[in-house]
């Protein structure tokens, strides 16, 4: 039996233990694991911070690895039938219906009712459903991509990058725009490489800690400024200094700090554009002036809520071009088995790593 790493309870250490394989569904596949990733959503999974989360579950909602059995056939967007022994990666999000309201009218797939999340809402009693595990159960109706590249190479990136490029995509960068990112996490670096490929002339971002902070300066940030050193109205006038007193043409909060949404707003040139995506989790409620820090500014803000399998094919298609995917190359990654699961977490967590990868094998 694959062996896989287990979050029985909220702030319950991570356990190892040996999770039987089902019987495969017809169009169903066994994945290998090769490589998985610890994200900031894992760090909310494990405290608790999550609604409707079926404990016990096993995380990792990213994942890369070769397909060792296949019942019946999966194909890929072209129609091309996958084989057993090629290297894939997954969308995440699974069971979105395509006809429901928000699915066929809003076209907002993020939003659908069905919708279910490897490694977040289903949970051990579902199977193998997260990478933090030897083998996943890629259940039918599973969206796969195939790619040759070197597993950590895609995984550099990993779950960021396709919320990053929801984030780029909902605020619309123009050529030329000042873009001003709020956390400098694994989406906050990400989504600062994709603005500036979509177009933006400098990319400022406020973000902590220092070790982050000189990662985004690596990835083309043109300068950063740590927050836990400077309070909010220091932040608000390095922002204006950057952009002669006008502020960013878009900011993009990837904090998970509820106040972070207030500071975005307040930094953003009158006119501008936010796109809010590091609210995953209920961080609480914060205030904020309707009339001056949004009706006035005559704001465009914008919620982000995870992303689809369009953002997730793109962030491949990225990772797989040797130019594009340059500049990931920058980030340091830390890997770490199975047993060293509680490890990863604490280390995320308090941000001593950029990018945290587990490999079950």
């Amino acid at each position: 039996m694959p062996l896989a790493a287990v979050i029985p309870k909220p702030q319950a250490p991570v356990e190892i233990r040996e999770v039987v394989l089902p019987e495969l569904e017809i169009n169903s596949a066994v994945l290998d694991v090769e490589l998985s990733e610890v994200c900031g959503t894992d760090v909310f999974l494990h405290r608790g911070l999550l609604d409707g989360v079926p404990y016990p579950l096993i995380p990792g909602h990213v994942s890369v690895g070769r397909l060792s059995r296949i019942r019946g056939q999966i194909q890929d967007v072209y129609g091309i039938p996958f084989r057993e022994g090629d290297r894939v990666t997954f969308l995440d999000v699974h069971r979105t219906c395509n006809a429901c309201w928000y699915c066929l009218v809003a076209k907002a797939t993020t939003r659908c009712p069905n919708r279910k999340v490897y490694g977040i809402t289903y949970g051990l009693a579902d199977g193998l459903c997260g990478g933090w595990s030897q083998q996943i159960y890629l259940k039918p109706n599973t969206h796969c991509i195939r790619f040759e590249l070197a597993p950590e190479r895609f995984m550099t990136a990993g779950c960021a990058l396709p919320t990053a490029l929801h984030a780029v995509e909902r605020t619309d960068i123009q050529l030329g725009d000042v873009v001003l990112i709020l956390g400098s996490g694994p989406v906050g670096i990400s989504a600062t490489i994709v603005a500036l490929m979509r177009g933006a002339s400098r990319v400022l971002c406020i973000g902590a800690p220092d070790n982050r902070l000189e990662a985004a300066i690596k990835v083309g940030a043109c300068a950063t400024l740590n927050f836990q050193k400077h309070d909010r109205d220091e932040q608000h006038s390095w922002v204006l200094d950057h952009t002669h007193g006008r502020g960013a043409d878009v900011s993009i909060e990837a904090t998970g700090a509820a106040d972070a949404v207030v500071q975005a707003m307040r930094c953003t040139r009158d006119g501008g554009r936010v796109a809010v995506v590091g609210q995953y989790t209920d961080h609480g409620p914060v205030r904020f002036n309707p009339h001056l820090d949004l009706n006035k500014k005559h704001l465009e803000v914008r919620g982000v809520w995870g992303s689809d399998f369009s953002h997730f094919f793109r962030a491949v298609e990225i990772m797989s071009d040797p130019q594009r995917s340059k500049p990931w190359e920058a980030l340091k990654l830390k890997r770490y088995d199975l047993r060293q699961t509680n490890e990863a977490l604490s280390d995320v967590a308090s941000g001593n790593v950029v990018k945290a990868l587990i490999e079950p094998g």
